[in-house]
């Protein structure tokens, strides 16, 4: 029996800032660190390797996090599990501020993750409590510009705090933002949650279970989860590449990780322009293979000792773009691969997001140059992506799905 639409509370309300900065927060604490790693590295006497594992086990307390959250709020209420979220992350960031070894720092950052992912989730959770649904799609729309925009910024701060006051100068501004969000969503919060049902851990196990076992929406899933975090072993790479082997400073880095924003917002207004014109899946393709070819170039230009500034920037861009094409495809094609299932799916796609994220922070880890680390996980990924959206589209045509059309993602 199919559950009905919660109703929306039009008399509550939520100030959108507050939302904004609350799902902000939660990818913000890994992109601005992100320039600080070599001089977090040299004060606590950790490897390149375990200094990226920070960004690695960041990234896999989001994708659980976002598995947890939503269920639980359903149960007991978005705003005190926003609170308890927004506790974890505040307290986690206290410990990473004052961490004495790369151990420490570990801990406290994959908390802080688990934390923070309470904001991806809940934020866009209210404004569909809060809105009818013409005004959720506008305020949705509003919410994932300013937190595209908001990652592609916090890097540049992050390299001026670090390089000016020194890498612990980051985790200052994050408790303060931390400590400032906690007191907002307990003054001005409101509960926004009108139809609150038991915790089904049964149900919610059967649905997963249920698109696991769907080879179209797992295909759609998987290429979109690799297509998209194709950029993260470039970030978890970029102070090596820029600092070290440009010899760029520090305050530098971030603009070099702005670009993967830049290139992303492109591919993705491309997509969303041309979608009528043309098949969506063509995108899928275009946007993976213009990625590989990326990875392809980059791995042979840094192989001729030919790697310099405006190439870096060129590649960058070029790939981070192709990212951009093909993830708002994958993210419709595997939404519509799962009827009647599309929180469940919604869920479950962030969640291997995160995870071919996590899978491609580690691997760089692996080898003594990081651009070629970095040119190969990228080949794999996308490679990867193609071959996943070639099993979904197949699957697709075999089982008779969706009519092949021009819809837009």
């Amino acid at each position: 029996m199919t559950r009905a639409q919660p109703p929306f509370a039009p008399s509550v309300r939520a100030p959108l800032w507050l939302l904004v900065l609350v799902t902000l927060s939660g990818t913000m604490a890994m992109h601005i660190f992100m320039p600080a790693l070599p001089l977090a590295g040299a004060d606590l006497g950790a490897s390149p390797a375990g200094m990226q594992q920070t960004i690695t086990l960041y990234v896999v307390g989001l994708a659980f996090g976002q598995l947890i959250y939503g269920p639980v709020s359903d149960t007991i209420g978005r705003r005190p599990t926003l609170l308890l979220g927004l506790g974890i992350y505040l307290v986690a960031s206290v410990f990473a501020l004052f961490a004495p070894t790369l151990e420490w720092l570990l801990a406290a950052r994959l908390a802080q993750a688990l934390g923070g992912a309470a904001g991806i989730t809940l934020g866009r959770s209210i404004v569909r409590d809060i809105s009818t649904p013409e005004r959720a799609t506008k305020d949705l729309a509003l919410l994932n510009l300013l937190t595209l925009v908001g990652p592609g910024l916090s890097p540049i701060l992050g390299s001026y705090l670090a390089d000016g006051f020194g890498w612990r100068a980051i985790y200052v501004f994050l408790v303060c933002m931390a400590a400032a969000m906690v007191l907002c969503a307990w003054r001005l919060l409101p509960e926004t949650n009108l139809d609150r049902s038991p915790l089904a851990f049964g149900k919610i196990a059967r649905d997963y279970g249920q698109l696991i076992g769907n080879r179209r929406f797992v295909g759609f899933m998987v290429g979109g989860a690799c297509s998209s975090t194709a950029l993260y072993p470039y970030l978890a790479t970029a102070p090596y590449i820029v600092h070290g082997q440009l010899q760029l400073p520090i305050s530098q880095i971030g603009w070099f990780a702005a670009i993967t924003i830049v290139g992303a917002s492109v591919g993705s207004a491309t997509t969303r322009r041309l979608v009528g014109r043309l098949n969506t899946e063509l995108f899928l393709y275009m946007g993976a293979g213009l990625s590989l070819a990326m990875a392809v170039v980059f791995l042979g230009v840094q192989a001729m000792g030919w790697l310099n500034v405006p190439v870096l920037i060129g590649i960058t861009f070029l790939l981070t773009m192709g990212c951009g094409m093909a993830s708002p495809a994958a993210l419709s094609r595997a939404l519509s691969s799962a009827p009647g299932l599309t929180g469940s799916a919604a869920g479950l796609y962030g969640f291997g997001q995160m995870a071919a994220g996590a899978l491609g922070t580690k691997l760089v880890g692996y080898g003594a140059d990081p651009a070629i680390s970095c040119a190969v996980v990228q080949i794999f990924l996308t490679v990867v992506a193609l071959g996943a959206f070639r099993v979904a589209v197949g699957a697709r045509r075999q089982e008779g799905g969706e009519p092949q059309g021009r819809d837009a993602p």
